[in-house]
Parts: C-alpha cells; sequence; structure tokens
C-alpha cells in the first residue's frame, strides 16, 4: 500500500545581517526531527528584509515533495507578505499602491520565488522573536537554539505560538498576586482603624 501523507516540515529561518555583511542561514527539518537540513553562506551586501526572505526561499525550494511547511522567522516583513501581500500583488500584477500611485514590489524576484513555491507546499507563517545579542549574535547562540526547540515544540499544538516573553510576563503576574496576596493578609482589622478615628468624631453603628 503507497503512502500518500503530505511530509510535515519546520522550516526555521536565523539569518542575521550588518551594515555591509548578511549571513543567510536557514534550518529545515521533519516534524519528528528524523531529517535535518542545515545551510548557511555569506551574502556580502545583502541585509535586513532581503536576507530573512532568501533565507526563506532557499528553505522552501530544498524541499523535493509538495510539503506541509511550518515557517518559523522574526521578521513581520516575511509574516505579513505571506499572510496578506501575495495575494494583492498577484491580483495587481506585482505592484501595490505607494503614495498615490503603483510601484512595483519590493524584493520581487524573491516574492514571486516564494509565490512558486507556495503553489506545491502548505505554508503556515509563525512569528517567533530571536534575541541573539544576548549570545554573541550568532546563529549557533544558546538563544537561537531554544527558539528552535520551542518551535518545534509548537507544532504537536497547532495555532499555539511561543513567545519568551510571553511566559516571563506570566511568571511576573502571578509574582505580583503573591506579593499583593501577602501585603492584603498584613492588612490591621477594621477595629484597629476605628482606633485611630480623630478625637471628638464618634464612629456609631
Amino acid at each position: 500500500m503507497v503512502n500518500l501523507s503530505i511530509p510535515h516540515y519546520l522550516l526555521f529561518d536565523s539569518s542575521r545581517g550588518g551594515a555591509e555583511a548578511g549571513h543567510c542561514r536557514f534550518v529545515l527539518r521533519s516534524a519528528d526531527g528524523s531529517d535535518r537540513l542545515e545551510a548557511e553562506a555569506s551574502e556580502p551586501g545583502v541585509t535586513g528584509e532581503r536576507l530573512a526572505l532568501l533565507s526563506i526561499v532557499r528553505g522552501l525550494e530544498a524541499l523535493q515533495r509538495p510539503s506541509r511547511v511550518i515557517l518559523v522567522t522574526p521578521s513581520p516583513y516575511v509574516r505579513e507578505g505571506i499572510r496578506r501581500g501575495l495575494t494583492d500583488w498577484r491580483r495587481n500584477g506585482w505592484r501595490w499602491e505607494c503614495f498615490g500611485q503603483m510601484v512595483p514590489v519590493k524584493n520581487l524576484d524573491l516574492w514571486q520565488r516564494v509565490d512558486r513555491a507556495m503553489q506545491y507546499h502548505q505554508v503556515d507563517c509563525r512569528m517567533y522573536r530571536i534575541d541573539s545579542p544576548h549570545h554573541g549574535g550568532t546563529p549557533e547562540g544558546g538563544t537561537a537554539k531554544s527558539a528552535e526547540g520551542d518551535a518545534v515544540s509548537s507544532i504537536a499544538a497547532p495555532g499555539r505560538v511561543q513567545y519568551p516573553f510571553g511566559r516571563f510576563a506570566i511568571r511576573l503576574g502571578r509574582w505580583i498576586l503573591a506579593i499583593a496576596g501577602g501585603w492584603i493578609r498584613r492588612l490591621p482589622p477594621v477595629g484597629w482603624i476605628r482606633r485611630l478615628a480623630p478625637v471628638g468624631k464618634t464612629n456609631r453603628v
């Protein structure tokens, strides 16, 4: 019997770029962790949004058969382009309105490659924050590795995106509630407050 199930992958964008040079890197791994492809290359002069997009394009084009892909990226530009931009750009001849004029889409060549890849693959784009400067700015830093691990675990719970700062906010909220509860328990009884009432005033029940 032939297995017709669609392969399930995680594509993790961990590109980084400075003012003059870029480092294009992606990790492509199967949902069960049995297969893993990691590729990187130096891209002089390529920075920012284009660098992130180039990493994702290369990752999608590395897939050899139609697949379901969870794309994890720290780039809002990539997320919004995939979720909302591609449909409108394709319909408008790969142009968009800028200050009342229709102009070519930025990074048109790469967006068209993404669009072609999405004709074959089911892509679900998710955001993830990476604070790599705390680990020397390298893609191999502890934060990037941890982010990749958390993103992989989120596959088991579709629609659930894990954010490190979200977990911190939850812990902070619990800490505040604990302190507030202890402070309330230390409040004096009502009778003690009445004894401190100004002289000349009578508290009647």
